[in-house]
């Protein structure tokens, strides 16, 4: 064996050179270590139109596109105790042919986030993309019910004392707008018949200029842009689904509180109240302003849940009724003298719906409703000029599990689903690679009916 004698000094050198490469060495680590930890966080311009590989990370931290105002969780945790004999399996078939399990279904549907709450215990909790229990994701329109819910709240505090109050009411400067004439039912309603474009891909609609305000942080300019709009129709006669009508209750709302925020509002009167375990924060239309109340709160999986469960009881929590008599059941059933909001009514040509077509739902108050009976044909699942890839030759699934059931839908496949029947609250974080792919709305019906199907006892 062959030794090297170093003097003290040619060993002082030798060490500081290993030492030198074991620094780089350790360094390179650290860069490649930040390099797979970094979020990939997209631009508020690109919001509706992110890259899949931009879409986790932007849903996770939407507070560093937009600014936001925080709602406090309260003192007590809700408990969300796990089931002793959960769901461990499922099998469902969009298709009728091909059957798929729990696993598929969050791969085939790109599910970022799954949690099934049967009679108030978890039945099923998942988490993919890089989120965990911590993780707060982005709401799209699933807020819009909740908006809808504040102004229940709203009206059994006495701020509000009817829904058919005129929006002018609450905001004179609306007067000799299109919204003039315009109750706040109608707002709930998406049936106030001023025109709206809601494209989410189309250069110059509604609302691409909306996210374009809230880009530029202009205080009053989703107002401002409200206050532009045609009226199409009488107010309470047609439906479209509009964006802008929800941050339009959220206004109305915001002057009916004196000026108190919706945030606030929200933080005593549920988040406090129902035990939310994190805080949550809401996106602003400007630093310091209004709520965006068409969209955008961020919480996490189970605080989803617990606002699903505030809904599924009724809006009463430890004996306390906070929402009035019957509000679920007015805001979870198409009303008889709304027909434009009738079940499989929506995109109709009663609705003068350019591209008629059936499709299963009707309206409430900014919850989107399931029918007590068979669902009928899902027109164009099957259409690959509508579809593409995702089209699909759709099975004959009754939904027989779903009856009366209704969501808080998102766009990119957010989901509060509300079943009374089977006692299930349910929530899914989504990438979908486009805002609305109907067939990949379709598969997650089936797998929440076959879920249900499993859980019944």
């Amino acid at each position: 064996m062959n030794r090297l004698v170093f003097s003290g000094k040619k060993v002082s050198v030798i060490s500081l050179m290993i030492l030198t490469v074991i620094l780089i060495a350790v360094e390179s680590c650290k860069k490649d270590d930040a390099t797979v930890d970094k979020e990939l966080i997209g631009k508020a311009e690109d919001l509706l139109n992110l890259l899949p590989e931009y879409q986790p990370g932007t849903y996770r931290n939407i507070d560093k596109l937009f600014s936001t105002r925080t709602i406090k969780r309260g003192g007590t945790v809700y408990e969300l105790p796990k089931a002793s004999d959960g769901l461990a399996s499922v099998k469902y078939s969009p298709d009728g042919v091909n059957e798929y399990d729990i696993d598929e279904f969050i791969s085939r549907n790109l599910v970022a986030g799954l949690l099934i709450i049967k009679n108030g215990e978890i039945a099923l909790e998942r988490y993919a993309q890089g989120n965990s229990e911590t993780s707060r994701w982005t709401s799209f329109s699933v807020a819009k019910s909740v908006t809808s819910t504040l102004i229940g709240l709203a009206v059994k505090d006495g701020y509000i004392t009817d829904v058919n109050n005129q929006v002018t009411q609450y905001l004179p400067q609306m007067a000799g707008t299109a919204y003039d004439g315009v109750s706040i039912r109608n707002l709930l309603q998406m049936s106030s018949g001023v025109y709206w474009n809601e494209d989410y891909s189309a250069t110059g609609s509604d609302i691409g200029a909306l996210l374009q305000s809230m880009i530029e942080e202009r205080p009053g300019g989703i107002l401002e842009l409200l206050s532009g709009l045609p009226r199409i129709a009488e107010p309470g006669t047609i439906f479209l689904y509009s964006t802008g009508e929800t941050c339009l209750e959220g206004e109305v709302l915001h002057a009916a509180l004196g000026g108190e925020s919706l945030c606030s509002y929200l933080e005593r009167k549920i988040w406090s109240k129902m035990g939310m375990e994190s805080d949550a924060y809401w996106v602003l239309e400007s630093p310091g302003g209004q709520e965006f109340a068409g969209g955008n709160i961020s919480m996490t999986l189970r605080d989803y849940g617990r606002f699903g469960l505030f809904i599924l009881n009724n809006g009463v929590v430890n004996g306390e009724a906070l929402l009035p008599e019957g509000w679920v059941d007015q805001a979870s059933h198409p009303s008889p003298d709304s027909p434009q909001c009738g079940y499989g009514m929506l995109y109709s040509e009663y609705n003068n719906y350019p591209y008629p077509m059936y499709h299963p739902a009707g309206y409430g108050y900014n919850w989107w409703l399931m029918p007590d009976t068979e669902w009928g044909a899902w027109d164009y699942l099957d259409n690959t000029d509508w579809w593409g890839e995702y089209a699909i030759a759709a099975s004959e699934e009754k939904f027989s599990y779903l009856k009366e059931s209704f969501n808080a839908n998102g766009v990119f496949g957010q989901l509060i689903h509300i079943n009374p029947q089977e006692n299930i609250v349910a929530v899914v974080w989504s990438t979908w690679p486009e805002a609305l792919i109907d067939p990949k709305e379709y598969e997650m019906y089936c797998f929440l009916n076959a879920a249900a199907r499993n859980l019944r006892k």
